[in-house]
């Protein structure tokens, strides 16, 4: 099939019902904050290697995490009080590191300088966000991802020690739980997130759900909880 090729002078995106096989939505555009704004409001999002155009995704089946599916073992339950948390202290760090982790069965990472400065104005926008996790001062773990209406949706995380991106991801889905978001949207189905309690389902079934959960606006809660309690 034909793919779409965006128009750099509009903001509009092909539905997403209406995808590759693939999930692939589009590709071209750039990554102006307001495309991607829109892009995510539609359940789209950008992913692609260096050299090549941009490719908009709508993944079918779509990986989500309802927040109380997540799945805190005896072992990471202990594991947290190892680290200290903050939300959206080191954001580019973080972006940076998750780039720059080596990870099994990848060559290269996708996160690009360009998406790295493109997510660093969403995040002066207050849209992105960061969780970090913490030993001695020394960011060794965390995740990042995009908030639009009451969901979050993850993009990347990393860990230099054992389990501080999942231990991260755990304050996250406590806080989440606390500020009345919807569920977490994990885009690509992996076995990790699966582990953690993430589940399959529908394109259609995810686009109601995160077409609901835009109608309503949160309060900007990550000003308030900087620093986090383990």
């Amino acid at each position: 099939m034909n793919i779409p090729q965006l128009n750099k002078h509009s903001l509009a995106f092909p539905h997403p019902n209406d995808a590759s096989p693939d999930g692939i939505v589009a590709w071209g555009g750039d990554l102006n904050h307001s495309r991607l704004i829109r892009a995510y409001q539609n359940g789209i999002f950008p992913w692609y290697a260096h050299g090549d155009p941009i490719l908009w995704w709508s993944p079918n089946p779509r990986l989500i995490m309802e927040l109380d599916d997540f799945r805190l073992t005896r072992s990471l339950k202990k594991n947290i009080k190892k680290f200290e948390y903050k939300f959206d202290t080191n954001f580019i760090e973080v972006m940076h590191k998750c780039a720059s982790t080596p990870r099994n069965n990848q060559n290269g990472t996708w996160i690009q300088e360009e998406i790295i400065e493109a997510y660093e104005v969403l995040y002066g926008l207050g849209i992105a966000h960061s969780i970090e996790s913490y030993q001695n001062d020394v960011l060794v773990g965390g995740l990042y991802g995009v908030v639009i209406g009451k969901v979050f949706c993850g993009e990347s995380m990393f860990a230099h020690v054992n389990d501080a991106s999942k231990a991260a991801y755990a304050i996250l889905v406590r806080h989440l739980k606390k500020w009345g978001y919807d569920f977490i949207d994990c885009q690509v189905p992996t076995n990790h997130l699966k582990s953690l309690g993430a589940k399959e389902v529908t394109r259609e079934y995810f686009l109601e759900r995160l077409h609901k959960s835009n109608m309503d606006l949160l309060g900007n809660y990550w000003e308030i909880d900087k620093k986090l309690e383990a």
